[in-house]
């Protein structure tokens, strides 16, 4: 039986028009799982409206949401700054820890930066709490050596404060965060030079955490300090990492991922929260807010979500029945844990697992606008963890997750990609 001709080219015209159809179905496929972000442009407000195009995100058909692979794994880009090219005086440089870890980065920073321009030493700082009379040691919160030996080479620190220093020969000098060589050459070294010590505060003037246009002589001093300086000591590490091991377990049906938000019920009760109703605009979003933003932008009513809120209260009840696995501190610090950082009297410890938790999760979300949102933002960018969503009011049963990405990342004008490339 001869075979013809036409009929062995119409197969091999079929086979070829079923091998590129389904090449054309997975590339749309592949197409359509990178999401590109509107364009626009703007200040870092708590709405999803100007956002920069990057196609950053993907969204996970299994588990809603964002696809929690984010692949942008970033290193240090500053140079250890050598402290033979700063010439060694005899004075100190005293401050506190103030008001949280959200603070604690950028006055680190600050002090760093000021100890090294004036070759002065730096004295370890006490942590204040917000409460008076809620004073910590350095060494309860952070490691010691670590900090220590970060810096080293970098200035001269002192781990107590030297019997000489008093309130007869410090001054007191306030700086702006991220204080700049010029600020301190008219405001601080003349004072410096004048009494011998100094005792800074730093102020914060505006909650900016953008990206300087232009680099100085201090930028690798302070990226060194705000980024490479700061480690928790073993035992809050140790109870951080339990939360969110804890966190990660209860997460089976979401890939062992999970959300952290920012939503503190006394932050939401502040007269600024409800002030914005003329501009369209929100700095605060409620757990109802929430509930249905998380909803409508894919996550799984399974996924576990973690608050900043340290003990339920019924406000949070919005969230819960959308999705059940809502949790607080309270609920997964493990049980020998809680007597002394949930139940005692200081709220320090509750900030520091906050942040830290936040910095881990696969998602955060900012209920509150503010330094703790932006220096965590920074923190998880160092990290390489870009899936930080900023809520806001959706129209319509739906949208897309990557809509929402902070401006931080998708305008990479954070601090942090000053200091990470």
């Amino acid at each position: 039986m001869g075979v013809d001709l036409r009929q062995v080219v119409a197969g091999i015209l079929t086979i070829t028009m079923f091998v590129m159809l389904g090449n054309m179905i997975k590339r749309d496929h592949f197409d359509s799982v990178e999401e590109k972000l509107p364009g626009g442009g703007g200040t870092v407000n708590l709405d999803g409206s100007e956002l920069e195009e990057q196609g950053l995100i993907s969204h996970s058909k299994k588990s809603g949401g964002l696809s929690m692979e984010d692949g942008h794994y970033l290193k240090p880009c500053w140079d250890k700054p050598n402290l033979d090219d700063v010439e060694s005086t005899e004075g100190f440089v005293t401050f506190s820890l103030t008001n949280g870890p959200e603070y604690h980065v950028s006055q680190i920073a600050d002090a760093v930066v000021v100890a090294r321009y004036l070759g002065a030493t730096l004295v370890l700082p006490d942590i204040r709490g917000t409460n008076p009379g809620d004073e910590r040691n350095f060494g309860d919160i952070y490691d010691v050596e670590n900090f220590v030996k970060s810096l080293d080479g970098v200035v001269k620190v002192a781990k107590d404060q030297p019997s000489e220093i008093s309130t007869r020969n410090i001054a007191v000098v306030k700086v702006p965060n991220r204080v700049t060589e010029d600020y301190i050459v008219e405001h601080v070294e003349p004072v410096y030079k004048q009494k011998g010590n100094i005792r800074l505060v730093t102020y914060f003037p505006s909650v900016n955490m953008r990206k300087s246009v232009k680099t100085s002589s201090t930028s690798s001093v302070a990226c060194l300090a705000m980024f490479g300086s700061l480690q928790l000591q073993p035992e809050i590490q140790e109870v951080v990492d339990s939360m969110v091991e804890r966190l990660r377990t209860l997460s089976r049906k979401s890939d062992g991922q999970f959300i952290a938000v920012d939503l503190r019920v006394d932050m939401l009760e502040k007269k600024g929260c409800h002030e914005n109703g003329d501009t369209g605009r929100k700095t605060c979003y409620s757990a109802q807010d929430l509930a249905e933003f998380l909803k409508k932008t894919g996550f799984d009513k399974d996924t576990p979500v973690y608050l900043t809120e340290s003990r339920w209260q019924s406000s949070l009840d919005a969230l819960k029945d959308l999705f059940p696995k809502t949790y607080t501190k309270e609920s997964i610090m493990p049980a020998d844990k809680k007597a002394t950082f949930l139940d005692s009297e200081g709220s320090e410890y509750e900030k520091v697992i906050d942040f830290h938790v936040c910095s881990q999760s696969d998602v955060f979300v900012p209920a509150i606008s503010g330094l703790f949102y932006s220096n965590v933002v920074g923190k998880r960018i160092a990290a390489g963890r870009i899936q930080t969503l900023v809520p806001a009011n959706i129209r319509g049963s739906s949208a897309s997750a990557s809509d929402f990405i902070t401006p931080y990342v998708t305008k990479k004008n954070h601090l942090a990609y000053s200091c990470f490339c």
